[in-house]
């Protein structure tokens, strides 16, 4: 079943090029955050994840959390919120029937307590890996509290329950993953490293075809063309470097064996120009 897709950038942070793949200039790029809008033909308007809004900055107010906007400076102005680009296209946040929510990082988050209604779609590990943290200890993961909606646990699907699937063949080396709607329309799949229980879309979108959302498996798309791994300083900050190293080369196979799909990285200013020429892709 295919679904449409549009994508939203919601600002963006900046880090030197050559934190996020080896052979990156010395040299401050912007890091986005993009953010996806779904029209599911049967489950309606979904949001995979919501990237930053205004509430970034006043959950980074004060110590320790300030520290985050310090180290990685972001920008992003009230209007490019998800929920102020939906309402620009006449859609309320009460018609957002679900998020899926990659990983737990701000600059994933920043919109969730936008959408009071919303179903929260995420991996349990991933949440049971931030659940309680404050303080430094949040901080370390790149997460902000203050960002998670009160009433989480009363809304949140832990896709990771379900039972496992075989893809088709057409999405190898990812050979299996999560059918979300049981429909073949939204696959999920593990992309653990990056972040405990992060994870990707598969989906076939009506106009454009076949789409990986792929979160920070990479952080950019030349960094998955020719499989560069980031500055090993960088790579001290992944929660499971071996995996991240796993999902890098596996998105690289992928992307030889099908140049035609459209992997698309959270924070790639190339996805982001890409989108904004209906899908003109470089292979």
């Amino acid at each position: 079943m295919d679904v449409k897709l549009t994508l939203m950038d919601t600002g963006y942070c900046q880090q030197l090029e050559m934190f996020s793949r080896k052979g990156g200039r010395l040299k401050k790029i912007p890091f986005h955050a993009i953010a996806g809008l779904i029209e599911h033909p049967v489950h309606g308007l979904l949001l995979f994840d919501t990237g930053y809004s205004q509430r970034f900055f006043e959950a980074t107010s004060n110590l320790p959390y300030s520290l985050y906007g310090k180290i990685t400076p972001v920008f992003s102005e009230a209007h490019e919120s998800i929920s102020e680009q939906l309402a620009a296209r006449g859609i309320k946040t009460t018609d957002i029937a679900g998020i899926l929510i990659s990983h737990f990082h701000a600059d994933h988050i920043g919109g969730l307590r936008d959408f009071p209604h919303a179903r929260l779609y995420c991996f349990e590990r991933a949440y049971n890996h931030v659940k309680g943290k404050t303080g430094w200890e949040a901080l370390r993961e790149a997460y902000l509290p203050d960002l998670m909606p009160d009433d989480f646990e009363e809304r949140v699907t832990f896709i990771d329950r379900e039972r496992l699937v075989a893809l088709p063949e057409a999405y190898a080396p990812y050979t299996e993953g999560y059918d979300l709607f049981a429909d073949q329309s939204l696959y999920i799949v593990d992309l653990n490293g990056h972040a405990i229980g992060q994870f990707g879309v598969l989906l076939r979108d009506r106009d454009h075809g076949d789409v990986f959302l792929c979160a920070d498996a990479a952080w950019s798309s030349e960094a998955y063309r020719s499989n560069l791994l980031p500055h090993p300083l960088a790579r001290l900050i992944m929660a499971d470097r071996q995996a991240y190293r796993e999902h890098l080369h596996k998105l690289h196979v992928l992307f030889r064996q099908r140049p035609d799909m459209k992997i698309m990285p959270t924070h790639c200013g190339e996805v982001w120009q890409a989108s904004r020429g209906a899908f003109t892709w470089r292979s």
